[in-house]
């Protein structure tokens, strides 16, 4: 081995251990690897950041921008109402539903298949009794398995082609990965139909109606001689430190004020909407000397009091409540008070890459910002109201969310939320859902007819989706997920220092030698293997852009055509189906199925089984060695 090569080696495994210790964010990682590349000399400074510019991550940015467009116009929502029926057993509703999430994950970003489906899922749940995460889990692996049928469909895919294209090769094609893909995935969706989705641990829901036992809004009335008197909300609440309580609205003369501004002043005879675990409901009131008026349970839309009012009902404006706001030293921005607002209780899904992550409620200003509450959230079904404003955010949380259907709205837009108990942040545009779809199909047929390269097409389509406002031009950059943009930027780089430094004809030699022994079939399966293991426990466009140098040095060891070995990798980077890290589509369904960690596998293991079993003869028929 040469000094270039173990330096190479060294930050590859490198890289991995920080991909698997998940400490620091994909992005984080990758671009750590490509600067130590560069100060080895392994790669020039000069082709840095040569990546950015790479084909492939300029279509991958374009599909996620027009992917929004298809989500926000409505689009999807009308063809859910076309194909899933409306009264039918659980089998053919999963049936539907997979089917469904598996051809919109062909043309749009699986994700945001999976974000615009999870609320159907959950009516469908609801309305067959069964526990959510059955019906979620089948969702999130056939928005998975329809990623692998077209170029577009999964980030993997993209890379893939751009390898080939490195070997001298003409790059794939749009629908050049549809022979294996589609009959693969076919196969995996009838699984999971027919007879995966029982395999599925029962968890009881991450939903609404979760939230009810023991959380209580209580309405105490400040009398004369409080604590409370004199004290602004803040003070209060850092009185309330100790209990875990926190006030969530406040009325004063009749007139109910949601989210009111940290500054304000209470006065006797206000009465403070609190929330509180029931133990904990005694202390407060005795550290504030409050009077108990009356208590409501949280989280029943039949209870008119809930997130005070609860969804739909709000008290008439307090005219003077900002004069008197001013007179007490703050302003109004950020009050809302419940006038002529449509207030909701509404639950959030955090997406993967959200803005919340790693940020708490006093983080973002979420009351002074956006006038809304965080009643409750739920990690992995298990639900916390202790110190909620201070509790940071992960990825597939659940939130409780209370407020004016606009801020709750503009809050989920900003912040990567999905909505799934209601569905009113989304209101359908017949003719805007008309123009995302046509703009999409043009971009994809022109990419499909070789027309114009994949990126340009794409490109062309973001172009027209912004002069149209099928996606409002300030919106573009938010529809991006930028760390997978770096991810794939600085991760190429790598990849092409493995191939410049012959490293990657190493390990493939040491992989033919030692455990294949040098059976072409064998090497296939091998390939295929361990990309689908590394997919698991790593993201799978890290996967691929590691996996692919690999399987090409591979081919070449062989003397083969590298086209079934690049194909394996895409398939295998596909199929993560064991944990909830190994894809972001089985990190947002944690939370809704209230599953936890080891509830992947009763389903995944024997899917990916399935998918060796049926993607290894494919790949040899369609892509003969």
């Amino acid at each position: 081995m040469t000094t270039e090569q173990v330096l190479i080696l060294a930050i590859l495994l490198a890289t991995v251990a920080m991909f698997l210790w998940g400490r620091w964010r994909h992005d984080m990682v990758a671009a750590g690897a490509l600067l130590a590349c560069v100060l080895a000399g392994l790669v020039q400074p000069t082709e840095a950041f040569a990546g950015f510019g790479h084909p492939a991550v300029i279509t991958v940015a374009c599909v996620l921008v027009l992917s929004r467009g298809l989500q926000t116009s409505g689009a999807v929502d009308a063809v859910t109402r076309v194909v899933l029926p409306s009264r039918s057993g659980p089998t053919v509703s999963i049936a539907a539903l997979t089917a469904l999430a598996a051809v919109l994950s062909a043309f749009m970003n699986n994700v945001g298949a999976l974000a615009l489906l999870m609320p159907v899922a959950i009516q469908v749940a609801k309305r067959q009794q069964m526990p959510p995460g059955q019906v979620l889990m089948p969702l999130a692996f056939g928005s998975i398995l329809g990623g692998m049928t077209t170029l577009i469909g999964t980030p993997p895919n993209l890379i893939v082609s751009g390898f080939r294209g490195q070997t001298g090769a003409d790059t794939f094609a749009m629908f050049d990965f549809a022979p294996v893909g589609v009959v693969v995935a076919a196969v995996g969706v009838a699984f999971v139909a027919l007879l995966g989705w029982r395999l599925v641990p029962a968890r009881r829901q991450g939903g609404v109606d979760s939230f009810d036992a023991g959380a209580y809004l209580t309405e105490a009335r400040v009398p004369e001689g409080s604590k409370a008197a004199g004290r602004s909300l803040r003070e209060i609440e850092a009185l309330l430190e100790e209990t875990g309580a926190q006030v969530v609205g406040l009325v004063r003369n009749d007139v109910r004020v949601t989210a009111p501004n940290p500054g304000r002043r209470v006065r006797a005879g206000d009465i403070l909407v609190i929330e509180a675990e029931a133990d904990a409901l005694a202390n407060t009131l005795s550290a504030l000397g409050l009077r108990l008026e009356e208590a409501k349970e949280v989280g029943t839309g039949k209870d008119d009091s809930v997130g005070d009012g609860g969804a739909g009902h709000h008290a008439p404006a307090d005219t003077d409540a900002e004069k008197r706001e001013d007179e007490d030293g703050v302003g109004a921005d950020g009050e809302a008070v419940a006038a002529g607002d449509d207030i909701v209780l509404i639950e959030l899904a955090v997406l993967p890459g959200s803005a919340l992550t790693g940020r708490s409620a006093s983080d973002i200003l979420l009351r002074t910002r956006y006038g809304i509450n965080l009643l409750a959230l739920s990690r992995q079904g298990q639900r916390s109201l202790a110190r909620l404003r201070s509790l940071t955010f992960q990825a597939g949380d659940l939130l409780l969310m209370q407020g004016p259907s606009e801020a709750v709205a503009e809050f989920a837009s900003n912040y990567g939320c999905v909505p799934l108990a209601e569905r009113e942040l989304r209101i359908p545009d017949r003719r805007r859902a008309l123009t995302a779809g046509a703009i999409m199909a043009v971009a994809v047929g022109g990419a499909a007819f070789g027309l114009v390269p994949a990126a340009v097409s794409f490109a062309a389509g973001v172009l027209a989706s912004m002069a149209l406002r099928t996606v409002p031009p300030r919106a573009v950059y938010e529809a991006i997920d930028w760390p997978v943009i770096v991810l794939l930027a600085a991760l190429i780089p790598v990849a092409g220092a493995m191939e410049s430094t012959g490293t990657a004809d190493l390990v493939a030699r040491v992989l033919i030698e030692n455990v294949a022994h040098g059976h072409a079939i064998f090497s296939l399966a091998l390939i295929l293997v361990v990309t689908m293991t590394l997919s698991d426990l790593m993201n799978n466009a890290a996967t691929a852009a590691v996996m692919c140098p690999i399987a090409i040095g591979t081919a070449g060891q062989l003397g083969v055509s590298a086209d079934p070995f690049l194909m394996a990798v895409a398939v295998g980077a596909s199929c993560a189906f064991l944990t909830p890290i190994g894809h972001q589509n089985n990190t947002l369904i944690l939370g809704p199925g209230g599953f936890r960690f080891g509830d992947y596998w009763p389903l995944g293991l024997p899917l990916e089984i399935l998918v060796i079993a049926v993607g290894l003869p494919m790949l040899l028929v369609v892509w003969p060695l």
